[in-house]
C-alpha cells in the first residue's frame, strides 16, 4: 500500500505509482505542519482504510527535520500494518532532527535550497510546474 502525504506528493506518488510492478492500493492522508502558532501537528484527512495487516511505504516529496514524519510513522504505527517504511523523492539528512525514522527509499539529497514544481509549492502557487524550479 503507498499511502501519500498530501499534496506535494502528488505527482512523484503517481510517477512511483506506475513504476511498481506489483498490485498496489493508494491512499492519502493530510497533517497540518509546525507553523507560526506552533500547536504541534494534527490529521486533516485521515486514510480511508484499514492498514492491519498490510505493507505500507509513506511517500513523501522531502524530509526535512522528521519531525511530520516522526509524528506520522507513530500515529500509523498504532495500526498494526505488517511493515511499515518511508520513500522520499528528496532528503536533507544534515536538518534531521528525528535519528529514528523508517527511511528506506531515498530518491535524491538535496542542498537546502527552495524548489517549486512538480507537487513543490509556494503559498499553493507553482505546484503544477512539470519540473523543479530553484526559486530565488
Amino acid at each position: 500500500m503507498l499511502v501519500g502525504s498530501l499534496k506535494s506528493c502528488i505527482p512523484f506518488l503517481c510517477d512511483l505509482s506506475r513504476a511498481v510492478p506489483i498490485l498496489h492500493h493508494l491512499d492519502f492522508l493530510e497533517l497540518t505542519g509546525y507553523g507560526a502558532d506552533d500547536d504541534g501537528i494534527r490529521f486533516l484527512k485521515d486514510l480511508d482504510v484499514e492498514l492491519d495487516g498490510r505493507d505500507v511505504v509513506l511517500v513523501d516529496a522531502v524530509i526535512d527535520t522528521g519531525l511530520t514524519m516522526h509524528y506520522l510513522t507513530r500515529s500509523l504505527a498504532i495500526r498494526k500494518p505488517a511493515s511499515l517504511h518511508i520513500a522520499s523523492l528528496f532528503d536533507r539528512p544534515y536538518r534531521r532532527i528525528v535519528d529514528d525514522l523508517p527511511v528506506r527509499y531515498v530518491g535524491f539529497t538535496i542542498p537546502d535550497e527552495f524548489f517549486v514544481g512538480y507537487g513543490f509549492e509556494l503559498e499553493e502557487r507553482y505546484r503544477n510546474l512539470p519540473d523543479l524550479r530553484l526559486l530565488r
